[in-house]
């Protein structure tokens, strides 16, 4: 199949389930992460946490990678993603994220104790990074595509569409599912525009039922006739 066809293909799937971009809930994420580890040739541990890390702070994978121990506030669990324009101490620089990507993101509970042991393994090195490579690199986002034979897991699990870039679309989505609002989820994404943010999000079909049930019940309200109030009998 030719390359126009795949896309053409996967543009087709994508109006037919929505949720092709997107993992269904958090058993499905975690249960990707473990197969990611146990396909990886020395079923380094770290491969599993950088898809769940990114996944439920809507990151992308590089931006997991510059992680350091002093961008995680752990009273209040914001994860502050920035701007990396020098190397840090041995050498490992950042690919840069642009002005207006760099933002503060919430540590959800599910992840907490996993953001928790990374900084306690780190150490107390304000700029150790927290996850990387099992030989101490950056991981980019074609580093677990090899190491892991992404391609092969997602297709067993039935989502062979399913990309690293995802994963965010994942976390977007799922703070949509959750009721944040867009112009929030903007912010958490840092997109410059709604409609970028807006085009991550990928609503299941239980969220369409929803929405057009809601429709109905503020139909239903405006179609109903409004009593007049009774009058006002004076006695004497």
């Amino acid at each position: 199949m030719t390359c126009w066809q795949k896309l053409c293909k996967q543009a087709e799937d994508e109006l037919l389930d929505p949720r092709a971009l997107a993992l269904p809930d958090w058993g499905t994420l975690i249960a990707l992460a473990d197969a990611l580890v146990a396909a990886s040739h020395d079923h380094y541990r770290g491969w599993g946490d950088v898809v769940v890390f990114a996944a439920c702070t809507a990151a992308r994978i590089g931006e997991v990678s510059g992680c350091r121990v002093g961008d995680i506030d752990t009273t209040q669990w914001i994860w502050t993603v920035r701007r990396q324009t020098t190397p840090a101490p041995g050498g490992l620089t950042d690919k840069g994220t642009k002005g207006k990507r760099a933002r503060k993101v919430p540590s959800v509970e599910e992840i907490r104790p996993l953001a928790a042991q990374r900084v306690l393994s780190a150490g107390p090195n304000p700029d150790a990074r927290l996850f990387t490579g099992p030989r101490g690199g950056r991981i980019s986002t074609a580093v677990p595509r090899d190491a892991t034979h992404w391609d092969d897991v997602v297709t067993k699990l039935g989502y062979e569409h399913l990309r690293r870039h995802d994963l965010r679309h994942t976390g977007l989505t799922w703070f949509a599912d959750a009721g944040v609002q867009v112009h929030v989820l903007r912010r958490i994404a840092g997109h410059g525009s709604l409609t970028t943010t807006q085009r991550c999000l990928h609503p299941g079909v239980h969220k369409i039922t929803a929405a057009g049930a809601a429709l109905s019940a503020h139909l239903s309200v405006l179609r109903t006739p409004r009593s007049l109030p009774s009058p006002i009998v004076v006695t004497r």
